[in-house]
């Protein structure tokens, strides 16, 4: 990872994300703590009053692929951790075998597809929007994706599980391909929206 790149930039201070290695299908997480456990100093939520009153999240990012085909998926997620519950909003642009978004099942701790298509640009810049909600009967609401303009609608629950962490956290992941080609992804105007 490397913060302040210029090119390729839309506000002239992108990150570049890089993944290579030899061990095929591998992949790489960044994850950002913003309120709770771990995160900066002011965040830390000590008297738990945050977390608990958030429900609604919009995860917003622009992101420029040279060459898209070289990734196995993208990977967008938005977490909260409360009352002893596990919210995971995944959402994974699967490349490679379809170029379709998949959802995290929560309970099933594996990959949902929804059949609904995702086709980056590549050697251009993508924008991506994500809406995601916990209900007031606490349960992950997936409400929509948003790919360059094109929206599709989801209103997809599942339930939470268990944990004993607490906050709210945002990730990116890069997955290696059949051949674990290299390949840099960069991100800009990143904004997480949470009420």
């Amino acid at each position: 990872m490397q913060q302040g790149a210029t090119s390729p930039s839309l506000s002239g201070n992108s990150t570049e994300f890089n993944i290579g290695g030899q061990t095929l299908y591998s992949d790489v997480l960044w994850n950002n703590h913003l309120v709770g456990d771990f995160a900066a100093p002011g965040m830390e939520d000590e008297a738990k009053k945050i977390v608990p009153s958030v429900h609604n999240f919009t995860y917003e990012v622009s992101f420029f692929v040279p060459a898209i085909w070289k990734s196995q998926a993208l990977e967008f997620d938005i977490n909260q951790f409360v009352d002893g519950k596990s919210f995971i909003w995944g959402h994974e642009c699967r490349i490679a075998g379809g170029n379709e978004w998949d959802i995290w099942n929560d309970q099933a701790q594996a990959w949902k597809p929804t059949g609904i298509a995702c086709n980056p640009v590549s050697n251009s810049w993508n924008n991506l929007v994500i809406q995601v909600q916990r209900t007031s009967d606490d349960q992950l609401l997936f409400q929509s994706i948003t790919l360059n303009g094109q929206t599709a609608t989801l209103n997809y629950q599942e339930s939470p599980t268990a944990t004993n962490w607490y906050g709210i956290t945002i990730n990116y992941q890069q997955d290696g391909n059949a051949l674990q080609e290299p390949y840099s992804v960069w991100l800009d105007w990143m904004n997480f929206s949470y009420w």
